[in-house]
């Protein structure tokens, strides 16, 4: 059975700032959109059934993420994941909304579903991921739009999906998986 760890977070055209480098004496100056937009994301790790493999998927769209959209991100999920699933995630409402609900429940023969304890972030793997994507490309980083916006996660997200010792750091650093299996 797949373990698929699935979260949701946010990008905006607002730039993380962090410390940066400039001549002594210069103030350095970011310039970004007084009214930026955001990006939504679903972002998942799963875990082969042998624990040899751990896989990485994202899904990105305009405005905040509904249970419609966590269904369409499942069923995604179903045709790249061949067999049973376990999806263990957090208690956001789109997770729990009555859409999603149907669905989960048509779902079952090959789906299944473990809630994470509330107010317990640091045991999701994927909030790792949001770290990571957030980190050192996106800092300081102002696009003009949102299509810059997503090249960039994209470039950053198909690094860490080529780096298995990455994504299994992020499943070790949740605590939730034994290094036996790892």
């Amino acid at each position: 059975m797949w373990i698929v760890h699935i979260d949701e977070s946010g990008f905006s055209q607002k730039p993380s700032v962090r410390r940066t480098w400039s001549p002594r004496g210069v103030t350095p100056i970011l310039k970004a959109p007084f009214n930026w937009k955001r990006l939504s994301a679903i972002g998942a790790l799963a875990i082969s059934p042998d624990r040899g493999r751990v896989r990485s998927f994202l899904s990105l769209r305009p405005g905040s993420v509904r249970g419609e959209n966590v269904v369409v991100f499942l069923r995604g999920l179903h045709r790249h994941l061949r067999g049973r699933v376990l999806v263990v995630w957090d208690r956001l409402t789109c997770h729990r909304s009555a859409y999603t609900a149907r669905y989960l429940a048509a779902q079952a023969h090959w789906l299944e579903v473990e809630l994470l304890p509330a107010y317990a972030p640091e045991l999701n793997p994927v909030e790792y991921l949001w770290n990571y994507l957030k980190g050192k490309d996106m800092t300081n980083f102002a696009p003009d739009d949102l299509p810059a916006l997503t090249r960039q996660i994209r470039r950053k997200a198909h690094r860490a999906r080529s780096d298995n010792a990455l994504l299994r750091g992020f499943l070790k650093h949740s605590t939730l998986y034994p290094k036996l299996l790892l």
